[in-house]
């Protein structure tokens, strides 16, 4: 991967304009996609970890810049202790544009290895509409089941699209 410089353009004529300085030391304006990429390298969940996410408010906010402009479906994890305080979040499935494979199998292995006592599911839409399709409704129930086996409770399951993000749990879908 590249390593990328942003900044500000000191040249009044661009008004302030995000320059990038590449592996390769040339200067050009940034695009939009290359700013949301150094974005999304520099969210981290240590700014969540120990934070109660029991209000949806903080957690959309971190997903929306996490997931923003992704050409590709990803499939994320927010493990959570008893008193839904994040221990950690993690995006084990990554998919092409229109669908991502995701195991319960492996999302249980997660949940155990990192002792967590409730989920929230998340996965973006690159086509830009945020509404639960129903492979959606049915793999989130198959998720819940399968946490369920294990004393462990699926809290969400929120879809990302664009700025707009849908919390299952709030369409009482879960």
């Amino acid at each position: 991967m590249d390593q990328y410089s942003l900044f500000t353009d000191v040249d009044l004529t661009r008004t302030g304009a995000l320059l990038l300085r590449d592996s390769a030391g040339e200067v050009r304006p940034a695009s939009r996609k290359e700013i949301l990429r150094v974005a999304r390298e520099l969210v981290t969940i240590n700014e969540l970890c120990g934070k109660d996410l029991s209000s949806p408010t903080k957690t959309k906010d971190f997903l929306r810049l996490r997931l923003a402009s992704l050409e590709h479906e990803v499939c994320g994890l927010l493990l959570l202790d008893s008193r839904n305080h994040l221990i950690t979040y993690l995006e084990p499935f990554r998919g092409t544009l229109t669908q991502a494979s995701i195991y319960p199998r492996e999302i249980v292995k997660l949940v155990i290895q990192h002792n967590a006592a409730s989920v929230m599911l998340v996965h973006n839409h690159p086509s830009g509409n945020p509404e639960p399709s129903m492979a959606d409704r049915h793999m989130t129930q198959i998720i819940k089941q399968a946490l369920a086996l294990i004393d462990v409770h699926l809290l969400d399951h929120f879809i990302v699209a664009g700025s707009k993000i849908v919390s299952m749990s709030e369409l009482g879908q879960i």
